[in-house]
């Protein structure tokens, strides 16, 4: 029996709406996995973190047919484990790499601004001194640069503080770590959701978004790249998807990319261990973050919530590409230099969460990983096929308007140019409205201010959908157990909205369960789960596999973090089986 006019306007009304919503749900995947296989692409981007899915927006925005592959999850390596911060990067003003940071402090005044400011924010930070005489002048010279390149309209300037000042915004200090200290501000955000909502953006524009979808060779006509080989991860099921030009940005595997498509790279990636520590907000007395000078690098001390993120190391990395791994040995790095100015240490048992990812950078003659650029490259590979690698989150918009530029010349259309600058991303629109609207949000229902306001910095104005699963449903308006810190709701929608397919997906990216309760998402695992599975169809035996790969992931990764050295530590980690089973090895 055939729908009747007003049920087919109603089916038709909703996938305007999930158009509109840039919907990565499980009906919008099956009709995107339909469209691989039956549409030609002027462009295919392969990785799904924030440099591709920029790609993707940028391409789609120019007017380009565009589709976004990749083999696990939005962000699922570098772009949801970095330090969180939309900076400049202070310490490349001493190695006089003034275009990169020129460059980085426009991007971060774009989106506090314009771009994403429901889910980018300003953050204070203190910087100690210890040196007298020269240092605070050579210090405030280079915070002035730093506050007068690339704008900085939105953001305080330097301020400098005595001692005393210095220990008002951060009483944690130990006395004796400082003569005095300058506060300047950077910005910060959730580097996955960030990279969700770019990626969802991009489907709002037409491209066609899949995960779970692996590459495992490349279209060939005569000398030129036309298209790719892909591989339903969920399903097995295989395509070739046609196009006009492929965009490899897959960071750290881009070498292995280079490889399968069997043309040499005019480039080496090298990868670099960064691992953090998170740790209860209250175990740190201060009113900023601080950063912090070691013998290598920099060490940040990042507000998060309820929490402070610390890191990070900076160490090079020969190993398991998916899964770096965090040692004891980086633990206690990291304890060791914050400890060194803190006045009531931190132990390991005041750790919540621990994350390692690997940083995508450029080979150069340096062994010194923190020594390399972090300026990006962009490399034609072949006739068709594109590699971009290097640079920082930060940067990740000029990077995918590049790789699209290094496209165009196999388009045969004309191609227009990047206009990204100019788009803001879902949920950006009205987001500063609602904010005054807060409190009447929360009356009509039922929720706190605090929680709204919450929402709003994690979804804009999307926050409408979020809250309309709660119509029905109140219950969905709850938090979720044992990770209070969120709603049921949020859960349902990253099904629904957000392209997640697995339990870790949610617990570890959608939302950051897995490094902010000390639980790490084990005591929520089965109610989370079973959110999911109304909306993904699982069975019992799903749900169960689903727990069970979770709580092995999250028991490979404590084990590990007790090891002294990489190549225990991964062997740890890499005995969890994976949540998507059907992966080939290497993950291309």
């Amino acid at each position: 029996m055939g729908l009747d006019s007003s049920e087919e306007d109603a089916v038709s009304k909703d996938k305007t709406d999930n158009r509109i919503n840039g919907a990565l749900g499980p009906a919008e995947r099956a009709e995107n996995w339909r469209r691989l296989g039956s549409e030609e692409f002027d462009v295919v981007v392969i990785g799904g973190g924030v440099t591709g899915a920029g790609a993707a927006l940028d391409a789609a925005t120019r007017g380009l047919r565009v589709a976004l592959v990749e083999a696990r999850d939005l962000a699922a390596g570098t772009s949801s484990r970095s330090s969180k911060l939309f900076h400049g990067g202070l310490r490349y003003l001493e190695q006089l790499e003034f275009s990169l940071v020129r460059e980085a402090l426009r991007e971060r005044e774009l989106m506090l601004t314009r771009i994403a400011p429901h889910l980018v924010k300003p953050v204070p930070f203190l910087y100690p001194l210890t040196k007298r005489f020269w240092e605070r002048p050579y210090t405030a010279a280079g915070l002035l640069m730093y506050d007068t390149m690339g704008g900085s309209s939105s953001v305080p300037g330097q301020k400098h503080l005595s001692r005393a000042g210095a220990l008002r915004m951060v009483p944690a200090l130990k006395r004796s770590a400082m003569i005095g200290g300058i506060r300047y501000y950077d910005a910060q955000a959730d580097d996955a959701r960030h990279t969700m909502t770019v990626a969802r953006t991009a489907a709002r524009y037409g491209a066609v978004v899949m995960t779970s979808t692996q590459v495992t060779g490349f279209v060939r006509e005569a000398d030129r790249v036309a298209g790719v080989k892909v591989r339903d991860v969920e399903s097995t099921e295989e395509v070739e998807i046609r196009a006009n030009a492929v965009i490899n940005a897959t960071g750290v595997w881009t070498d292995e990319l280079q490889s399968l498509s069997g043309g040499r790279g005019r480039f080496r990636v090298r990868s670099s261990k960064g691992v953090h520590i998170v740790v209860p907000r209250d175990r740190i007395v201060a009113e900023s973050g601080m950063i912090l000078r070691t013998e290598k690098s920099v060490l940040f001390v990042i507000p998060w919530d309820n929490h402070w993120i610390i890191g990070t190391t900076d160490t090079d990395w020969h190993l398991d590409l998916a899964h770096p791994a965090a040692t004891k040995s980086d633990i206690d790095y990291l304890l060791e230099h914050v400890n060194s100015v803190l006045a009531t240490p931190l132990t390991h048992n005041d750790i919540e969460g621990v994350y390692a990812g690997l940083r995508p950078l450029l080979a150069g003659e340096s062994e010194e990983t923190s020594k390399l650029s972090r300026e990006h490259a962009v490399a034609r590979v072949a006739p068709g096929l594109v590699a971009i690698a290097g640079g920082k989150y930060t940067t990740y918009r000029v990077m995918a308007a590049d790789a699209v530029d290094a496209v165009s010349s196999d388009i045969p259309a004309r191609v227009a140019s990047s206009i990204t600058d100019q788009v803001p991303l879902l949920g950006a629109d009205g987001y500063h409205a609602l904010v005054n609207q807060a409190d009447q949000l929360a009356a009509q229902h039922g929720v706190h201010p605090y929680r709204i306001r919450h929402l709003l910095d994690r979804y804009g104005s999307q926050i409408h959908d979020v809250l309309a699963a709660g119509d029905d449903r109140p219950e969905l308006l709850k938090p979720v157990p044992a990770a209070p810190d969120y709603l049921q709701a949020e859960v349902y929608y990253a099904c629904t909205h957000e392209g997640a397919l697995h339990l870790e997906d949610v617990l570890t990216r959608r939302t950051r369960i897995s490094i902010e309760y000390p639980h790490r998402g084990v005591e929520c695992a089965e109610p989370v789960a079973r959110l999911m599975a109304e909306v993904l169809g699982w069975d019992e035996a799903t749900i169960a596999r689903e727990i069970d790969v979770y709580t092995k992931r999250v028991e490979a990764e404590r084990a590990s973090q007790n090891e002294p050295d990489d190549q225990t530590a991964v062997a740890r980690r890499t005995a969890a089986p994976e949540a998507r089973q059907e992966l080939l090895d290497p993950v291309e």
